[in-house]
């Protein structure tokens, strides 16, 4: 039989409790087990995590399948309505398991979304969505969200577990027979109530409110560069860069930064010395990782500096110098463009760099899952 009865479970509910069940178990473990999976195995760090999102997606799927089909169907009756904190509690983890079975595999999918480069989801469909910007802050907020929600679950499903068991071996009655084998069991003159729904929704609210007022915030960050002394004031500027990651190109930028500038514009020659506050540097979400020892090694290399004489090229300038990086020393030719006006300079300038020529991210031997290449851009406008 296809159908429940108020008396059992019918074989497409069944089916669709059983797939369920089974998709959450497997990317429940998939989750814990790419957590703990250190950043110097990232290559196997990454592909489990892009197995979990994509079986999330998958679990979200089928749980509106499995949602929209109870819609449509009697819902069978407590067994033992008389046992009305058994049947209250029993009923709220019924709703907590729906709400959740949705809720956390929306949230860590829009976390994906607000996210540039990480472990894709394994399908062409899905790496976006749509009003989700790819936001950091979007990404940290919806990740803890999605850590709260899923310990929810994980707790909701332990209950309905252990309920099952109690059913089966001090009950001896046949609720886990109504949805193992679709047995009839019940009476018809018991029903539902509405307060489990409220109790399940004001569970997640408060989840919710927790995971949004408690998310881990940035690390503190390091005292401000002090403004240098420059013939040219910097009064705006960004210093970012652009790298591969899983084979999207990923943004990041200095946040913290100063240049102490000498350049006269009748010869086109001068020099500059930029200093990068390294603690600034972000990234999306993988910042803190950013920082680690085998990136830019903040705690060890608080700043970098890049030195370099100016001088006129073609129809523009370069500014050909040398950038020390984490304990290495290594030429660059900045390219940039110039004008000047009534005392007022605007600069834009692009270099490629090698992340391996300064022993960044040394760990990662190949292109998979960070690029070789890194892509500098700067802009600045400043006043002499």
């Amino acid at each position: 039989m296809r159908r429940n009865t108020l008396e059992s479970y019918g074989s497409v509910a069944r089916t669709l409790h059983w797939l369920t069940a089974l998709i959450i178990v497997t990317n429940i473990s998939l989750g814990l087990l790419a957590v703990r999976v250190p950043l110097d195995q990232m290559q196997t760090k990454v592909q489990l995590f892009s197995l979990h999102k994509t079986l999330g997606i998958a679990a979200f799927a089928v749980a509106l399948a499995r949602i929209l089909w109870a819609l449509t169907q009697q819902r069978p009756v407590p067994l033992h309505p008389e046992r009305r904190a058994e049947t209250f509690l029993a009923e709220s983890v019924h709703w907590i398991l729906y709400a959740a079975m949705l809720l956390v595999p929306l949230t860590g999918w829009i976390e994906h979304a607000a996210t540039e480069g990480y472990a894709p989801i394994l399908w062409p469909l899905g790496q976006g969505l749509p009003l989700v910007p790819k936001s950091p802050a979007l990404a940290l907020t919806m990740a803890h969200v999605h850590h709260i929600f899923a310990w929810l679950l994980m707790g909701a499903i332990a209950l309905h577990v252990l309920g099952a068991l109690k059913h089966a071996l001090v009950d001896r009655d046949e609720v886990l027979g109504r949805m193992l084998r679709g047995k009839a069991a019940g009476g018809a003159g018991a029903s539902h109530h509405v307060l489990p729904a409220v109790a399940a929704l004001a569970i997640f609210l408060a989840g919710g409110g927790y995971a949004v007022t408690t998310k881990p915030v940035a690390e503190q960050a390091a005292p401000a560069l002090q403004q240098a002394a420059s013939d040219w004031q910097v009064t705006q500027g960004e210093l970012g860069f652009t790298v591969a990651q899983m084979g999207a190109q990923v943004q990041g930028s200095f946040a913290d930064w100063t240049a102490a500038i000498a350049f006269d514009p009748q010869t086109g020659a001068g020099d500059v010395v930029v200093t990068i506050n390294m603690n600034s540097v972000t990234i999306g979400t993988v910042t803190e990782q950013a920082k680690s020892a085998d990136f830019f090694d903040v705690g060890n290399n608080p700043t970098a500096t890049f030195t370099a004489p100016i001088r006129p090229e073609g129809n523009g300038y370069v500014a050909e110098g040398t950038l020390s990086l984490k304990g290495q020393q290594m030429p660059v030719v900045l390219p940039f463009s110039l004008r000047i006006q009534d005392s007022i300079a605007t600069m834009t300038g692009q270099t490629r760099l090698d992340r391996r020529d300064w022993k960044v991210g040394e760990s990662y031997a190949d292109e998979a899952t960070v690029g070789f290449d890194v892509t500098l851009s700067v802009s600045l406008t400043a006043q002499r």
